[in-house]
């Protein structure tokens, strides 16, 4: 019996890549450095749809242990401040991971700019490190402590956090699918175990490919450390622009 079209949610049709959300994480370790970075330099990742904004750019490691949908990776990402209708927020400008199954899902569902790359996550006595690795070179570095305690409530917000969902069209050029995604209420059921803050340091380094050397910090804003349970659910379109 052929399978039914209505039951079919990803490729291949008789086995998708990756199961469909929710998926639940256990102890991701995220590690966030906010830096001030040279306004052409946001203005260069941002989609037209997205004003920028003179506000923080977010530099983030994540070392996931467990989860339920994709198993153990680790990911950097690069998040810059913009406004869509008024509204202020950040886009993902890209995310590096060395997982496979996560960054299709992350991709055709969220819109997510992910890429592979090898990733480390380690600690150096008490500098926590996450280095990318794409193009056979660095492209981006980010080391932080923890050694003064926090809140969750601390941490600067960086939601809404939007991303531009694009799908070329088979018979030509151009996108079939075009959809600004806002992933605010994607993650829900945290439980924080562990919440620090500290210091951290941001590199950038050419690269032929994924280039964020413009993105060199102007100015450092505080680094934080989180230690979290979460689901990650579905996120909103807000803005179709297919076929437009």
């Amino acid at each position: 019996m052929a399978i039914p079209l209505r039951e079919i949610t990803g490729m291949p049709a008789f086995s998708s890549s990756y199961p469909m959300p929710p998926c639940r994480y256990r102890r991701a370790r995220f590690q966030l450095v906010f830096f001030r970075a040279d306004p052409a330099a946001v203005d260069r990742v941002l989609p037209e749809c997205f004003s920028p904004e003179d506000g923080l750019c977010v530099a983030m490691g994540l070392a996931v242990p467990w989860s339920s949908s994709y198993g153990a990776f680790e990911e950097s990402a690069l998040s810059v401040p913009c406004a869509f209708e008024g509204r202020s927020g950040y886009f993902c400008a890209v995310a590096f991971l060395n997982s496979r199954s996560s960054i299709s899902a992350g991709r055709e569902i969220y819109g997510t700019p992910k890429v592979h790359a090898g990733i480390t996550v380690s600690m150096d006595e008490r500098v926590m490190c996450t280095d990318t690795v794409a193009g056979g070179g660095s492209v981006m570095s980010v080391r932080s402590t923890m050694h003064r305690e926090a809140r969750p409530e601390d941490v600067p917000p960086t939601s809404p956090n939007w991303r531009l969902k694009v799908i070329p069209r088979a018979d030509g050029r151009g996108p079939e699918v075009m959809q600004v995604i806002d992933t605010d209420g994607v993650s829900t059921d945290r439980e924080v175990h562990l919440c620090r803050a500290g210091d951290g340091v941001v590199q950038f380094n050419p690269s032929p490919v994924f280039d964020l050397s413009d993105f060199a910090p102007l100015s450092i804003h505080g680094a934080w450390y989180l230690e979290m349970d979460y689901t990650e659910g579905y996120g909103k379109v807000v803005r179709d622009f297919s076929g437009e």
